[in-house]
């Protein structure tokens, strides 16, 4: 076997999403960057977000509105000085990101200053805060930036890349826990590379992919935090997964979003029997926040025993729904849905990790020289519930933190002189397949049906069994094969799968998208739960 190949760079991007994309261009200016892709460079969340990203553009708001809906959403959980340094930097960001390219949506005004942003609203949100591109503004941003990196001579892009594990000082019995670059599994030649890096970023997204129904791309299998936590990375709030209340439920679409501007543009959530039941949970009806419509649409599936409940906004005139909505509009005919005319079927899907790894305001993390941006983090942003459209804001605010805080500390950190290469002496190529396949589905369907939209005491021990289990026969699994894509994927989710169950049992009350039965109120002090390695 050939001498797998070793790469050199100044700094380690891991991801290709929005987070990856920002603070590579930020940082090529006036380093080397090497950016990794599990799957195609497009290949992640922010490609899939429709909604869009919130930033107060409009006079009559304010970033004290901003950060109070923020905190509220939140459910008291949310790190004041996180919200606040994500909501004054708003502007500023999405100033570069039209700078950059990015076309968001304009309306023709008559006042004097003349075209102007159209701004959407979205739950939870008192004004409209919301600039998009129709319902595929996170098309937009991915689209606009990744071309900009792909022609900037400081960037090398890796697609089909898998990031196996980070190279830490400690690990290697050396002084200090500092990051030194990371293993890289080539998908196309099947080997494992080596990656030597003065400092790595991880923007490798969340772990939605644990959960049976979820509408994440393939590649949310929580990687960076599972790499994190190895390494010797606090993570915190894993408990709070987000469930999007509205996911297309169809056999020939499982995840397919239907963007919360739906229902900001006056969509209406019905029962089977086409009447409304939102009202009956909270006074904001439609535009209450996520973790409760989500909530409401559980319970009424629960309580009359049917598959789904149904989305209908065939009540506005058919130009401005297709307008606004032409992505939504061609995926639905293209299934039978004519949403002029149709409700649509909908079901709540696992759709966003509000905690992750530990950083500050830069995005560092406990290792020196690592850092960690948008959904693998936990910044205090999100708190017990992410509020709409605050996702890609946070990525693109935090990623412009970190690039300052690396370039002002790289001319202090070398590179390591050598690095041990990957050894695959001792592992055989897998004859068991089947069995990554049979553990894959059992843990995503006990994290559906055990750590879910609704948790007992009892279905969180029962999970922890099970993931116990899991985690020794994947690891011995591990030990003895060679590393593939589904395995990689594996041993990292049921990583995350244990510290979401861990941080659910440790959480005695309901708040905010964590809801246990056994604890149904809110403690008068909470504060976010916190995992040491």
């Amino acid at each position: 076997m050939t001498q797998a190949k070793e790469h050199q760079t100044d700094v380690l991007v891991i991801g290709s999403g929005a987070a990856g994309l920002t603070v590579a261009l930020q940082l090529a200016e006036q380093c080397k960057v090497v950016l990794v892709s599990k799957s195609k460079l497009s290949e992640g969340s922010t490609y899939y977000a429709q909604g869009g990203i919130a930033a107060v553009f409009d006079d009559d708001d304010s970033v004290e509105a901003h950060v109070k809906d923020t905190m509220i959403a939140g459910a008291g959980l949310c790190e004041e000085s996180a919200v606040r340094h994500t909501v004054e930097n708003s502007k500023q960001a999405i100033m570069w990101l039209i700078q950059s390219g990015v076309a968001f949506d304009k309306e023709a005004v008559t006042e004097p200053q003349g075209s102007v942003y159209h701004l959407t609203r979205e739950g939870g949100h008192s004004h409209r805060r919301i600039l998009h591109t129709a319902d595929a503004t996170g098309k937009e941003i991915q689209k606009t930036l990744q071309q900009c990196a792909l022609e900037h001579p400081n960037i090398q892009v890796l697609e089909r890349y898998n990031a196996v594990d980070l190279i830490s000082s400690k690990k290697l019995n050396l002084a200090g826990n500092r990051v030194l670059g990371a293993y890289i599994w080539n998908r196309d030649n099947e080997q494992v590379e080596t990656v030597k890096a003065r400092s790595v970023v991880l923007a490798t997204g969340g772990c939605s992919k644990v959960y049976q129904y979820t509408s994440n791309p393939d590649v949310s299998s929580g990687d960076g935090i599972a790499m994190a936590w190895r390494v010797g990375c606090r993570v915190a709030n894993m408990e709070f997964n987000q469930f999007h209340p509205t996911c297309l439920y169809h056999p020939d679409a499982r995840n397919f979003l239907l963007t919360e501007a739906l229902r900001g543009e006056g969509a209406y959530l019905l029962r089977p029997d086409g009447t409304r039941f939102m009202p009956d949970f909270d006074e904001r009806a439609e535009l209450a926040p996520r973790d409760i419509v989500a909530q409401a649409i559980d319970f009424e599936i629960k309580r009359l025993g049917v598959d789904c409940m149904y989305l209908d906004i065939s009540h506005k005139p058919v130009d401005f729904i297709i307008h606004h909505f032409p992505t939504i509009h061609k995926r639905c005919l293209q299934l039978g849905i004519d949403i002029t005319k149709d409700r649509i079927p909908v079901v709540p899907a696992a759709h966003y990790t509000c905690g992750g790894v530990m950083v500050d305001s830069n995005g560092k993390t406990d290792v020196e020289g690592l850092y960690a941006i948008g959904e693998v983090s936990y910044t205090g942003l999100h708190g017990a519930n992410r509020l709409a459209s605050n996702s890609l804001l946070e990525c693109v605010v935090y990623a412009r933190s970190a690039s300052t805080h690396i370039l002002s500390q790289l001319a202090s950190l070398s590179l390591p002189t050598s690095l041990p290469h990957w050894d695959e002496s001792q592992v055989s190529d897998s004859d068991e397949e089947v069995i990554i396949a049979h553990n894959w589905h059992e843990l995503r369907l006990f994290m559906w049906d055990y750590v879910g939209i609704v948790r007992t005491n009892k279905r969180l021990e029962r999970a922890l069994r099970r993931c116990e289990m899991l985690q020794q026969e994947i690891q011995e699994y591990y030990s003895n094969f060679r590393v593939s894509n589904n395995l990689l994927e594996l041993r990292n989710l049921v990583q995350v799968a244990e510290l979401i169950i861990r941080c659910a049992i440790d959480r005695k009350e309901s708040r905010g998208l964590h809801f246990n039965a056994d604890y149904p109120d809110k403690l008068a002090h909470s504060k976010p739960t916190v995992l040491h390695p």
